[in-house]
C-alpha cells in the first residue's frame, strides 16, 4: 500500500517524509516581455517559485534548486498541514537537514512549459496558456524553448530579489541540466554545483529514447496537430507517454517488485489482443498523472531536454571549461535513463579542464528515481560539500 501511495503522489515513485514539514507559500513572478534563445518574444511569462529558510544580510547564503522533468518548484515542505506529502526533496531540505534552512536560503522555481500546468500549485507559461494577442491557447505557436531559457527566467527572478551569487545550485535529472547550465553560462555567480542523476549533454541514444515520450502524443488523432484545447486532451497519447516516462525512470528491480509478472496473467496466453496486468496497472498510474499535465507541455519539455548540451553550442566539453564552481556529481548506480557513464564523462570533461570535481553514486533499486526517493543516501555528501570553502 505504501508503494502504491508513492506512485500516486509523484507519478514516478516519489516518497514523501512523514515528519513535521515546513509550511511554505507559492509566489508568482512575471516578466512582461521575455525573449527566447530563438529570438521569439513571449508577453508575458509567469512562473511560480517558493523559498525555504531566511536570506542573510549580504544575500550570500542562497541555494537554487532546479527541478526534474515531471516536477515543480515544490522541493520541500507543505502548503498545508493536511497535505498528503511534502515536496520531493523534503528528506534533505529543511532545518538541520543536509541543505540546512537554518543556514541557507533555498529557492526553487517552476520551469517554463511545466508539465503540471493544471496543478493549482504550479504557475507556468506554455502552450496551454492563453495568448493575450489571440485570446486562445498558444498551442504549437508557442516558441521552442530551451534549458537556457529556463535559466534566463530564473536569473530574472534572482536579479529582481537582488541576489547576485549562489552558494550552490543543485538539481536532479532535467534539473541537473539547468544546474550545469547555470555554472557554465554564469560561472562567476555559482560557487558550488551539484548535478544529481544528470549529465552535461544529451547524446543521440538519449535523445531518441526521449522521443519515445513524444511519439504516442503526436500519433493520437485527438492531438489534432497540437490544436486540441477546445476538444479535450489527447488522453490515450498522453497517458501512454506518461507510462513510458514512469517505466524509463525505474530500474527493473524496482519495477518488477511493483508490477505483476507475465506468468501470472491468463488472458495473454490465449488472446493476442489481451494486455498484461503490468501494462494495465502502469497505464492506470499514468492516467492519474495525466489529470494534472498537458500533452503539448510534455512535447516542449522533451524537446528542451533533447537539445541540451552545456553552453548550448557545438562543443559541450569546451563550454565546461568556463565553470568556476566546485562540482559534485551524484548519479544513481542503476540509472537506465541518464546513465552513470554520462555523469562520469561529464565529470572527466571538467577534470580535463582543470576543475575540482567530486563523484559519488546513489545506491538503490529504483534507478533514475533513486535521485528522488533515495537522495538521503547521499545526504552527508551534500552536507559536507556545501560546507567546503
Amino acid at each position: 500500500m505504501k508503494l502504491l501511495k508513492t506512485l500516486l503522489l509523484l507519478g514516478i515513485l516519489l516518497i514523501g517524509s512523514n515528519s513535521q514539514a515546513m509550511l511554505v507559500t507559492k509566489h508568482a513572478f512575471e516578466i512582461p516581455h521575455f525573449k527566447t534563445e530563438n529570438g521569439a518574444v513571449i508577453s508575458p511569462v509567469k512562473v511560480g517559485w517558493e523559498a525555504y529558510g531566511s536570506l542573510n544580510a549580504d544575500k550570500s547564503n542562497v541555494i537554487l534548486v532546479t527541478h526534474f522533468f515531471s516536477g515543480s518548484s515544490h522541493a520541500a515542505g507543505k502548503y498545508h498541514e493536511s497535505d498528503v506529502a511534502p515536496g520531493y526533496w523534503d528528506a534533505i531540505i529543511g532545518p538541520g537537514k543536509a541543505i540546512d534552512t537554518n543556514t541557507y536560503y533555498v529557492i526553487s522555481v517552476d520551469t517554463l512549459v511545466n508539465a503540471n500546468v493544471f496543478d493549482p500549485n504550479v504557475i507556468t507559461t506554455g502552450p496551454a496558456t492563453i495568448n493575450p494577442a489571440t485570446g486562445k491557447q498558444y498551442g504549437l505557436t508557442f516558441p521552442v524553448v530551451t534549458i537556457g531559457d529556463f535559466i534566463e527566467v530564473q536569473k530574472a527572478l534572482l536579479d529582481s530579489l537582488g541576489i547576485g551569487k549562489l552558494h550552490a545550485v543543485i538539481g536532479g535529472s532535467m534539473g541537473s541540466f539547468q544546474a550545469i547550465e547555470w555554472a557554465t553560462r554564469y560561472p562567476e555567480r555559482v560557487a558550488r554545483l551539484i548535478p544529481v542523476i544528470g549529465s552535461a549533454y544529451i547524446d543521440a541514444w538519449a535523445a531518441v529514447r526521449l522521443e519515445r515520450w513524444a511519439y504516442p502524443i503526436k500519433q493520437d488523432p485527438a492531438w489534432r496537430g497540437g490544436d486540441y484545447y477546445q476538444y479535450g486532451q489527447p488522453e490515450h497519447g498522453l497517458t501512454t507517454a506518461l507510462a513510458y516516462i514512469i517505466q524509463d525512470a525505474v530500474y527493473p528491480t524496482g519495477f518488477n517488485m511493483r508490477y505483476p509478472a507475465p506468468e501470472t496473467d491468463k488472458a495473454p496466453h490465449r488472446d493476442i489482443l489481451a494486455s498484461f496486468s503490468a501494462w494495465e496497472q502502469l497505464m492506470a498510474h499514468a492516467k492519474l498523472r495525466a489529470t494534472m499535465q498537458d500533452a503539448n507541455h510534455i512535447l516542449y519539455l522533451v524537446r528542451a531536454s533533447q537539445l541540451y548540451r552545456a553552453g548550448m553550442g557545438d562543443n559541450w566539453q569546451h563550454a565546461l571549461s568556463k565553470v568556476q564552481a566546485k562540482t559534485l556529481f551524484l548519479p544513481a548506480s542503476g540509472d537506465q535513463l541518464l546513465l552513470p557513464e554520462m555523469a562520469k564523462a561529464s565529470a572527466e570533461a571538467l577534470r580535463a579542464a582543470g576543475k575540482t570535481v567530486e563523484y559519488a553514486e546513489i545506491p538503490g533499486i529504483w534507478g533514475h528515481l533513486d535521485g528522488v526517493v533515495g537522495i538521503n543516501a547521499v545526504a552527508e555528501n551534500i552536507r559536507s560539500f556545501l560546507a567546503t570553502e
